[in-house]
């Protein structure tokens, strides 16, 4: 998930317009110009808006409707071309907006995650066990298997590739770096790797890969090719995905993990799911697993990415003009970073 897929937005009728308002002037542009004019279009289209609003209002997301107009085959096209394939096509876009959810498993997040990972592993002197939350295919745990560039401007850039792997046989994975950013001379080890999510996606189901490609915004062919190349390594080695509650499943799962390993819970994009009682019984659970058992926690989430239908936000300990759309990076609680929603920037604080 990412932050731009729950832009901020509550409530019925102008609410809704309001959400698909900011995602089509504060989250699209820069990204993606066509998601940028339907979303416009559609928070002027108050018949439009009527529809959408027989959803449950966590169905109801900009990215989540976009995506499924996609995956049934919508153009890049003006937004009246956009309007009228919703027209013909609106009975199977609420299917699938019923059915499915943003699971945007964007590889790229491994950027702004491998310099904490890396930080964590030598701290420790041991190899990591990655427990992932909000998993999707589970492509995020793989950071060991891809390649970076991380970009500090000018000849500055600093490459590091997986050992022995072919070369474009893994994703490279840009990052333009702020800041002193503790770029790893190369990649932890990981021993150990799982995820949990409510459905989680399969990289051998034809449908949930066609499902991830569509998640992908129109204009973004690189990501596009680097999920296919993410799609592969995963099929190879496959991670172990749990279905089910994060706070259900999670200490469960944790307690898999060797014991020689460090454990590190991550997530990205994955709170604003949760109510303000769901995210505080999940703070609970991530403190009892780290007295008991022992885990790092990496939390990269937005500010405010969803309003909840209580009112309550997501990240507080970060202004947010100054995150604008982007990551609040924090291990074990504490602000390290700001990173960009698909691993494109990473600004150490």
């Amino acid at each position: 998930m990412s932050p731009t897929e729950t832009a901020a937005g509550h409530g019925t009728g102008a609410g809704t317009a309001d959400w698909y308002r900011h995602f089509g002037t504060v989250d699209a542009p820069g990204s993606s110009a066509c998601y940028a004019e339907w979303s416009v279009g559609v928070a002027g289209d108050p018949e439009l808006i009527l529809r959408i609003e027989q959803w449950p209002h966590h169905k109801r997301q900009p990215l989540l409707m976009l995506a499924a107009a996609r995956f049934l085959g919508a153009e890049i096209s003006p937004y009246p071309e956009f309007r009228a394939f919703l027209d013909a096509h609106w009975d199977d876009v609420s299917r699938i907006v019923l059915s499915r959810a943003t699971q945007t498993n964007e590889a790229g997040r491994c950027a702004t995650l491998l310099p904490s990972l890396a930080q964590i592993a030598a701290a420790e002197g041991r190899p990591l066990a990655l427990l992932e939350l909000g998993a999707s295919a589970g492509l995020n745990l793989f950071p060991d298997h891809y390649g970076y560039a991380f970009d500090a401007g000018g000849s500055q850039m600093t490459r590091i590739d997986p050992d022995g792997a072919p070369p474009g046989g893994f994703p490279v994975l840009r990052c333009a770096v702020t800041g002193p950013v503790p770029v790893p001379a190369g990649l932890p080890r990981v021993v150990w790797r799982a995820g949990i999510d409510l459905h989680p996606l399969d990289v051998r189901d034809a449908d949930d890969v066609a499902w991830l490609e569509a998640l992908i915004w129109p204009e973004q062919d690189f990501r596009r090719e680097r999920l296919r190349q993410a799609i592969s390594i995963a099929r190879e080695h496959p991670p172990l995905l749990v279905a089910g509650d994060l706070n259900v499943q999670l200490e469960a799962l944790a307690a898999q993990a060797p014991a020689d390993a460090a454990l590190v819970v991550f997530h990205s994009a994955v709170m604003p799911y949760l109510d303000a009682g769901g995210r505080s019984l999940f703070r609970s659970t991530v403190a009892r697993l780290a007295s008991g058992r022992g885990c790092h926690w990496l939390s990269n989430e937005g500010h405010g990415v969803m309003m909840q239908a209580d009112g309550s936000a997501v990240v507080e300990e970060m202004d947010a003009d100054r995150l604008r759309g982007r990551f609040l990076l924090l291990h074990n609680s504490r602000p390290t970073a700001i990173t960009g929603p698909h691993g494109q920037s990473l600004e150490w604080l």
